[in-house]
């Protein structure tokens, strides 16, 4: 039974509610529904059960028929005279988008421009000139070193004919001169070409381009050795236009697009 104070639920034939105490006799007595099973009758219409609608409920009265118009506007149904007599213009569109300008194409054959290349490392530091003292004190040096040479060679030449010094004007001077000259330009042109002889290793200066103060080729040190002679020639005097220019540049140096600088 259910308890009708507390709501408990139970399944026994009890007075009392297990719950709360409440006796089932002090509630009011409920009117229990005729649930007998009825036979069969003409007076039944046996399909009663199923209505959805209840007999003893009368029938809910049908709505009016619409009216032949429409309530909002008042207009007649059945017109087809349109309801808006005057059309607006159409609204200009928000953005008109631009046909691309045709560019002109690059031929296949045509060069392609070079791109501007940037250099941002900063430019190496110009070489200082050397000073005329050491210039002077490194020819010294080499022509020293090339008497010397010069001397052996001679002194040998000597002994291997079985002459004395006195005897030298009978040898013939043009193998002589020649040999001299191939030895000495050899060793002015090939120690040129490094960028330093022996007398500019001593005191410590090179020979480099005057632009790009790279060392010289071959050809270069060749000009620059030639000049050099005949600048010396006559008794160092064509070194005098080093004394007057500001970068100590002979004509030689200048002739030959070089500079001494400290190595």
């Amino acid at each position: 039974m259910k308890c009708p104070k507390c709501g408990y639920l139970g399944f026994e034939h009890v007075d009392r509610c297990r719950n709360c105490g409440y006796e089932f006799s002090l509630a009011a007595a409920r009117n229990t529904p005729d649930l007998s099973i009825r036979s069969a009758s003409a007076d039944i219409d046996p399909l009663a059960d199923i209505e959805l609608v209840d007999g003893a409920v009368p029938p809910a009265p049908m709505p009016p028929a619409p009216t032949p118009e429409l309530p909002l506007f008042r207009v007649p149904l059945g017109v087809d005279e349109p309801q808006v007599a005057k059309t607006s213009a159409p609204r200009p569109p928000l953005a008109v988008r631009r046909p691309t300008p045709d560019a002109p194409r690059r031929r296949m054959d045509e060069p392609r421009a070079q791109s501007l290349a940037l250099d941002l490392d900063p430019p190496a530091p110009r070489a200082r000139d050397a000073a005329l003292f050491a210039r002077l004190v490194a020819a010294i040096v080499d022509v020293a070193i090339l008497v010397v040479i010069d001397a052996v060679v001679i002194y040998f030449t000597l002994e291997i004919c079985g002459i004395t010094i006195d005897d030298l004007a009978v040898l013939p001077k043009g193998p002589l001169l020649a040999f001299l000259l191939v030895q000495n330009g050899g060793y002015l042109i090939a120690f040129t070409a490094g960028g330093q002889t022996l007398g500019k290793m001593l005191t410590g200066v090179r020979v480099v381009e005057a632009s790009s103060e790279s060392p010289l080729d071959l050809g270069r040190a060749a000009l620059r050795t030639a000049l050099w002679v005949l600048l010396a020639i006559p008794a160092g005097l064509g070194f005098a236009t080093a004394l007057f220019s500001s970068d100590r540049r002979g004509l030689h140096d200048r002739f030959a697009r070089t500079r001494v600088v400290r190595a």
